[in-house]
């Protein structure tokens, strides 16, 4: 399913400061995750959907890169994006 304008205007917000800042890494990641759990809710339904899997496995290889270079960049940035999506607990 794909995310909506709205949905993306939200996030970008949210984690980007405005909705225009769609190149801030740390809304990139946020819309990385979202689009992450998303595709786990649609594997869960359909094992056997080998394509999507391979597309999700991407995404989480783009969103471990952008994390790898938000915490070189900022590190207490990164900390409370991870304390705000959730990851890592």
């Amino acid at each position: 399913m794909a995310i909506t304008k709205e949905k993306k205007v939200s996030i970008f917000t949210q984690y980007g400061g405005a909705a225009t800042n769609t190149g801030s890494t740390e809304a990139q990641i946020a819309l990385l995750t979202d689009r992450i759990l998303d595709l786990s809710k649609h594997l869960q339904k359909n094992k056997k959907d080998f394509s999507t899997q391979k597309g999700l496995i991407a995404l989480v290889g783009e969103r471990k890169s952008l994390l790898t270079y938000l915490q070189k960049k900022d590190l207490m940035g990164y900390r409370a994006l991870i304390e705000k999506l959730g990851l890592r607990k």
